[in-house]
């Protein structure tokens, strides 16, 4: 009895196409073989299922129904299709599925039928099949399965008859075919009709050859059992084979033999190994007790990486220093055991090391005599797409002699600056693959003389398929529409004479029975097009509808040019707020009804509805003729935004194609992003200008038209706009094989596309080139592509195509099918045309650019002497006017006096508003730059000055504190007028800053406030002038840490175990690929007048955010900063907090706070001056908590171990803390040995110079050194010699070697002058000093932890402290919470907030002496509730809860969090009053 399929499997769930066809299925029967290890089902069903849908069923039998049960479930179909089937349009629908389960049956069949010509003739199904006797032993059972599949199967009549033919030369395309499809076969039934099977003969000794030729592993070494016990391999047993030779190769140890283990094939723990491998990590570390160096590093042999450790001692050491060295190859012998320190798998015991050539699987080279030219490659840049760097791409085609690359990643040219830097690079070729949007197809075609008051038809068809070429009409549907009435209808089915897919039947729910007896086109389109007469067309998406009309009108000889309007582009136009124009979400977005959606009738009346509206609001916009409407089209921005984009190669052909080029990226990303950078058509035409365009990869418009079996018209549209047409090998495009949504089956399909693009190549006489779309260097790379896709979400991560760059001889044997001929044009001869075309460009212009101030020289010069008058006299000191002559002269001589007019500028503009300035970086080292007013710190040496122009710099007690900071002399009287004399000076050499010849690219980098920064940058437009700054541009990397959580992620998802150093070499392959964009803190370019941006660079948006109306420069500011002046407008606290200071103190940070108060000093020492014991602030021995610079326990502990007496300690402190590298294990270490003080140790790099120059080394080597060791790269063994030679001692070398990074003496001296002065304020003005920190710094600050008592916090911080795994805000919380423990040990305390006397945002002095919190200080209330709360309180007081929610316009958790803590007092829950409330 024949049952429902879902009826008799009703616990299935299926995904929904497969439950919509099951609909269709039923069950004839089932059965069970005796064991029951085999359960057959029998279905019939009315549509066609693929073979692999059939698969996909019974493994979901299988798993839902007997999922722990070894069942094998077995589905034998039949089909009773529509008379629309004839055997050709049967096997054209089916042969996927036919060929998939010949392949799984009988591999040499499969060949036979893929590779078969085959041809119809009514009922006969012709094959022509080649000649050889492995066909000839088995065509006859092909043919009688294929008849079977035919006849029993499908109940469709059909003979198979074949012939043989003679053996071509296609030997090479049947290998590859071969090697396409698995290898394994399949012995299983073969099924036929109903329970009719047959079984191989010979398939199961093709599956032992294999077997056979495949089984033994090559290079694999087998191990010595004997060596193992339980407990894993004995050491002591161990007695490794050596062979005393005079071998040149062997580094360490004696010689061994060759047998090597992949490393992936080291597991667990096995004893004697032999590997090879790169060395991809090295590390050392000398050993003191045992007079050792240990040497771990890591190597590779690509299939797996592993440690190597081992001991080296005396005279070994100096051989593996030589040839231990990254990028070496090695062969080592050794023991594979685990690490008892890390427990992973290391090589140990290491018995011989020798040196190994290369020996990757794939080390291709370039032999070819003629070099072909890729044109189409992506490096990191290229949005978490391209994972190979530029620099390598073009040194490997250097390598392989090409002439010529190029660079063309997605949507961007951030690479340009690195493929810029490669030495002695082939051509560069710069361009982009962009994102093309076709915005030149009309929104009106044809408009003619038409209005909108003219009578128009809506139509809509339905089809088999999306080809106008090769699918059928299934149904019209159109309404006529005069003054915006339907006066008449069209409605008619058409039969396709072609059964209707699937899944089309799904979507139009018109199915093969409904169409077969309508009539045929031939019929049905006259009338149609009488129907139509002269009215306007319209429909939605009407290029694919009038597509099809147009190409069945040209079959039956009728003209077809009416004037179309597309309701899909007009509402991207009338309705902006959308983001996808399908039929039914304009619908909805117009409030229109549309039932029976996707029958075409019905589609017709909705559009014309549609319609109908947009004339109202085209008419509100004043227009009436469709010429008119047609011209809104023209590159509107938004229509731009929303319409599908194709890719596109754009090259810059030369200077003003560069240029050109740099203007389309900028308007992509500024005026057309959305989601991608887009380029309108229309822009690119106007521009192409030194530009060649060539049509990219299958994502391009012409291999798109192809696929989508395009007119003749609409291909010569697309392809006459492109300079030259691209094809690519097959393999990047055999993802296409599984998309059911085209007609591509075969790789023969492929192969007939890019054929195809050849011809019209000839048709159109533009050049084909053959490119590779490069995405990874080599074939093996591929792998960190995988990693980073799998780790974005895509399900086919792991399927990668082989996206790498190739080899001449690689290409021209992938094009082979084209004839030899053919290949070499494109492969060779056309690449090389397109590079010839291009010339050799510099992406960055080399010359410096700085913006021009009138009179720069002289008001720097005036501004200088000015001030330097008024501090030292008419008459200036030999050391001050020395200095300044020295200064200025280099200044201006080098072009670097408009930087310092500039700076002055937004300094004194600053300071005019309030807000204090601090210098950052070496700036402070310019005595100009003090003199002008942009630092405040003055380089010279320690001196006192008076008002009545007293100068001492040369006294004994002035010259004993030289290097120190003048104001930690002790106080002295002026001798010429009593009065106290001033001190002043630094003693920082200017040469930090520019070097001793003046010349170093000067960096003035300004701490503004973090609450003014925002017009400091503003007011830089304000001195150059509108559209001439940008802020500088940042481009933002996949770090390494991220792409080592990419590589964990994606096999610990795959149950698969990697060693630490494999997880590390997979990581540093993903490492540097381009993340996202952004902008620096405080950067900002400043472009010349005069001078265009796009000659230096594009611009963009940070981020691409679309909403600021921020832009920054495209390329990353380090690649412009040497032609464009680039200005460091940072945000800081401190001046912050030091605005605040003075606001609520009333003083003058500047002339009030003395820079040699002893009680400021003593916070630094003891805690005495805050009035409090170490025991009442958790045992901190010091003052200096929430001091900046100075108040964590990291810089506290260095206050305890250097015991500073002055501030020039402390500025030494400060560079100590902010290096890296130079105070633990380094400083630290020679303090506390007794080898260095904290006077003498090396502090800020200014030290090295001044300390090398004292010994007697060259001023320019002592430069060079300090300049060196500075950036980390430590010391020449050339400057160790002259150093030791000038009585340098060990531990000032050894210091130096140590060192990463080290900071400026006048940076530290500006940091700890901004520190001073709020420190002098927490003992001074301890209520100002607490209310601005919590205001300003408090981040963690939270009021019911901190503001309820003494009592509550200290238990609070307990239980903080005793958190095991803190979070960042849990230790900016404990900080804060000890600040506040502190000011209540102070005897401080602070208010109860009162929601009508609080700020939303900042801490308050209130009358009583108490501080009260901000109302945003509670957990769990933003900035903006609390604004909304305090300005609610301005219409006065609250009657209740709801009134109170209803006015702050909060909602009821934020009512009852400040209810819990007594905020709200007795307000009642509603405004709802009772009548006997309103009684006396």
């Amino acid at each position: 009895m024949v049952k429902k399929f879902k009826d008799v499997f009703q616990s299935l769930e299926c995904a929904p196409h497969m439950d919509e066809l099951l609909n269709f299925v039923s069950v004839e029967k089932v059965t069970a073989s005796s064991d029951m290890t085999l359960i057959k089902v029998n279905i019939i069903a009315e549509r066609i299922i693929e073979k692999r849908t059939i698969l996909e069923l019974e493994a979901l039998i299988k798993d839902t129904m007997f999922p722990k049960k070894n069942i094998k479930i077995k589905i034998f179909e039949k089909f009773k299709l529509s008379s629309q089937y004839t055997p050709k349009n049967l096997f054209d629908a089916y042969k996927d599925s036919i060929l998939l389960e010949i392949k799984n049956y009988k591999i040499s069949e499969y060949l036979i039928l893929n590779n078969a010509t085959v041809s119809f003739d009514g009922a006969y199904m012709d094959m022509t099949v080649e000649k050889n006797p492995i066909n000839e032993s088995v065509i006859d059972e092909l043919v009688r399965i294929l008849e079977k599949i035919f006849n029993e199967r499908c109940g469709i009549l059909c003979t198979v008859r074949h012939k043989f033919i003679a053996a071509k030369e296609k030997s090479e395309e049947i290998e590859f075919a071969a090697r396409t499809v698995a290898k394994k076969t399949d012995t299983t039934e073969f099924v036929g009709g109903g329970s009719t099977t047959w079984e191989s003969t010979d398939s199961a000794k093709e599956d032992s050859n294999k077997s056979d030729s495949n089984g033994k592993k090559q290079g694999n070494k087998s191990f010595d059992k004997k060596n193992f016990n339980k407990k894993g391999f004995d050491k002591k047993s161990f007695t490794p084979k050596y062979q005393k030779t005079n071998n040149p190769d062997v580094i360490f140890g004696r010689d061994f033999d060759d047998n090597f283990i992949k490393l992936s094939d080291l597991v667990g723990e096995i004893g004697e190994v032999v590997v090879r491998g790169k060395i991809i990590e090295v590390d050392s570390r000398y050993l003191e007790r045992s007079d050792s160096t240990l040497y771990i590093f890591a190597i590779t042999d690509f299939s797996d990486s592993i440690y190597v450790k081992m001991f080296v001692r005396g005279e070994q050491l100096d051989v593996i220093k030589e040839n231990i060295v990254k990028g070496n190859y090695v062969k080592i012998n050794g023991l594979a055991l685990v690490d008892k320190f890390d427990s992973e798998l290391t090589i140990s015991s290491v018995k011989g090391i020798k040196k190994c050539e290369k020996f990757e699987d794939n080390i291709r080279v370039d032999n070819e005599p003629v070099k072909r030219v890729e044109l189409h490659c992506h490096t990191k840049m290229s949005d978490f797409d391209g994972v190979s760097s530029a620099s390598d791409i073009i040194n490997q085609a250097k390598n392989w002699g090409m002439d010529a690359i190029a660079i063309t990643d997605h949507g961007n040219i951030q690479a340009f600056t690195e493929a810029s830097h490669v030495k002695n690079p082939p051509k560069i070729i710069y361009g982009v693959e962009g994102y093309l949007v076709d915005d030149l197809k009309e929104l009106v075609s044809n408009p003619s003389d038409k209005t909108l008051d003219d009578g128009f038809i809506v139509f809509d068809i339905e089809t088999t398929g999306f080809s106008a070429k090769n699918d059928a009409i299934t149904e019209i549907g159109a309404v006529k529409v005069v003054n915006g009435e339907i006066v008449d209808r069209f409605s008619t089915f058409v039969n396709p004479q072609r059964p209707i897919p699937f899944r089309i039947e799904e979507l139009t729910h018109i199915s093969d029975a409904m169409v077969v007896n309508a009539p045929v086109i031939e019929e049905v389109l006259p009338k149609f097009l009488d129907f139509c007469e002269d009215y306007i067309i319209v429909a939605h998406n009407a290029g694919f509808d009038t597509g099809f009309i147009r190409e069945n009108a040209k079959r039956i000889n009728r003209e077809y040019n009416p004037s179309i309007i597309d309701t899909v582009a007009m509402a991207r136009l009338l309705l902006p707020d959308l983001n996808r124009f399908k039929l039914d979400t304009v619908c909805k977005a117009l409030n229109i009804s549309l039932e029976g959606h996707h029958r075409a009738v019905n589609d017709a009346e909705a559009t014309a509805q549609i319609w109908v509206e947009f004339i109202k609001r085209l008419k509100d916009k004043g227009l009436s003729k469709l010429s008119d409407v047609a011209s809104l089209g023209e590159t509107n921005a938004d229509i731009v935004k929303k319409t599908k984009y194709n890719h596109v190669i754009i090259l810059a052909k030369n200077d003003i194609g560069r240029i050109n080029l740099y203007k389309l990226i900028s308007l992509s990303h500024i005026d057309y992003f959305n989601k991608r950078p887009r380029i309108p058509k229309s822009i690119l035409a106007k521009m192409r200008e030194g530009l060649i365009i060539g049509s990219a990869c299958e994502q391009g418009e012409v291999y798109k038209a192809i696929l989508d079996d395009a007119t003749d018209d609409e291909l010569n549209r697309i392809v006459s706009f492109y300079d030259y047409l691209e094809i690519q090998p097959i393999g990047n495009n055999m993802f296409l094989l599984e998309d059911e949504q085209n007609d591509i089956h075969s790789i023969e399909d492929l192969q007939d596309i890019n054929r195809r693009i050849v011809e019209l190549g000839n048709v159109y006489e533009k050049p084909v080139v053959a490119t590779c779309d490069v995405h990874f260097l080599n074939p093996e790379d591929e792998i960190y592509r995988r990693i980073i896709f799998y780790g974005k979400g895509y399900k086919d991560a792991d399927t990668q195509p082989p996206l790498y760059l190739r080899t001449t001889k690689e290409m021209l044997d992938e094009f082979e099918y084209l004839g030899s001929e053919k290949a070499y044009e494109v492969v060779v001869t056309n690449t090389r045309m397109i590079a010839d075309m291009v010339e050799v460009i510099s992406p960055v212009r080399p010359d410096k650019c700085p913006p021009v101030i009138e009179n720069s020289d002289e008001d720097l010069t005036n501004a200088c002497y000015k001030k330097a008058h008024e501090q030292y006299g008419e008459n200036l000191p030999k050391i001050v006017e020395d200095r300044l002559k020295k200064e200025l002269n280099s200044i201006i001589s080098n072009g670097f006096a408009v930087m310092y007019i500039i700076a002055k500028k937004l300094v004194e503009k600053s300071n005019e508003d309030g807000y204090l300035v601090g210098s950052r970086g070496s700036v402070g080292s310019s005595f100009a730059a003090y003199t002008s007013g942009i630092t405040e710190v003055n380089p010279l040496p320690a001196h006192y000055y008076c008002d009545c122009k007293y100068v001492d710099f040369d006294s004994p007690e002035v010259k004993a504190f030289a290097g120190r900071a003048g104001c930690d002399m002790p106080d002295k009287i002026c001798p010429k007028c009593g009065k106290k004399l001033k001190k002043d000076g630094f003693d920082i050499p200017f040469e930090t800053f520019l070097g001793f010849k003046g010349d170093k690219e000067p960096d003035i980098d300004l701490n503004f406030s973090g609450e003014y920064q925002p017009n400091a940058h503003a007011y830089t437009e304000v001195i150059f002038g509108k559209g001439h700054t940008y802020r500088a541009g940042t481009v933002g990397t996949l770090a390494n840490k991220t792409a080592y959580g990419y590589v964990k992620h994606y096999f610990d998802d795959k149950n698969e175990s990697k060693r630490k150093c494999e997880i590390n070499r997979l990581a540093t392959g993903c490492e540097g690929v381009r993340r996202t964009t952004g902008q620096h803190p405080g950067g900002i370019i400043v472009l010349p007048h005069g001078e265009e941006i796009y000659t230096f660079t594009p611009v963009q948006r940070p981020a691409n955010d679309m909403t600021t109306n921020i832009i920054t420069t495209h390329f990353d500011y380090h690649a412009i900063d040497h032609n464009l002046l680039k200005l460091d407008i940072l945000g800081h606290q401190d001046p912050t907090m030091i605005r605040m200071l003075q606001d609520l103190t009333g003083i003058d940070p500047v002339k009030d706070i003395p820079l040699d108060s002893k009680e400021t000093m003593s916070l630094f020492q003891n805690t005495k001056a805050l009035g409090i014991e170490p025991k009442d602030i958790l045992d901190c021995p010091l003052g200096a908590l929430g001091v900046p610079e100075f108040g964590t326990d990291f810089a506290m502990q260095m206050l305890l171990d250097t015991k500073p007496e002055g501030l020039s300690d402390l500025v030494r402190i400060a560079g100590l803390a902010h290096g890296t590298d130079v105070w633990l294990g380094n400083a630290q270490t020679l303090i506390l040995e007794g080898k260095a003080t904290i006077r003498t140790a090396i502090c800020t790099r200014d030290d090295i110079m001044i300390y090398l120059i004292e010994k007697g080394l060259d001023e320019g080597e002592s430069f060079k050194i300090m300049e060196s060791v500075r950036k980390g790269k430590g010391l020449t063994d050339e400057w160790v010699e002259h150093m030791e030679a000038h009585g340098v001692p060990d531990w000032y070398i050894w210091s130096c070697k140590k060192i990463k990074y080290m900071f400026p003496k006048a940076h530290a001296a500006a940091y700890v002058m901004m520190a001073w002065r709020i420190a002098y304020c927490k003992i001074f003005y301890p209520l100002a000093y607490y209310t601005a920190y919590y205001t300003i710094r408090a981040t963690g600050f939270n009021y019911s932890l901190m503001c309820m008592g003494k009592e509550k916090l200290e238990y609070n911080i307990a239980e903080y402290k005793k958190k095991t795994d803190p979070t960042a805000k849990d230790a900016d919380t404990l900080r804060d919470m000890r600040i506040v423990q502190e000011m209540y040990a102070r005897g401080f305390e602070f208010e109860k907030i009162d929601l009508f006397k609080v700020h939303p945002t900042k801490f308050q002095i209130m009358d009583n002496g108490k501080i009260m919190p901000s109302l945003s200080c509670i957990d769990g209330l933003g900035e903006t509730a609390a604004t909304s709360i305090v300005n609610a309180t301005k219409a006065g007081p609250f009657i209740s809860k709801d009134d109170f929610m209803s006015r702050a316009k909060v909602g009821k958790s934020t009512c009852e969090l400040l209810d819990s803590l007594n905020l709200l007092g007795d307000l009642p829950e509603s405004n709802q009053i009772s009548f006997f409330d309103l009684m006396g």
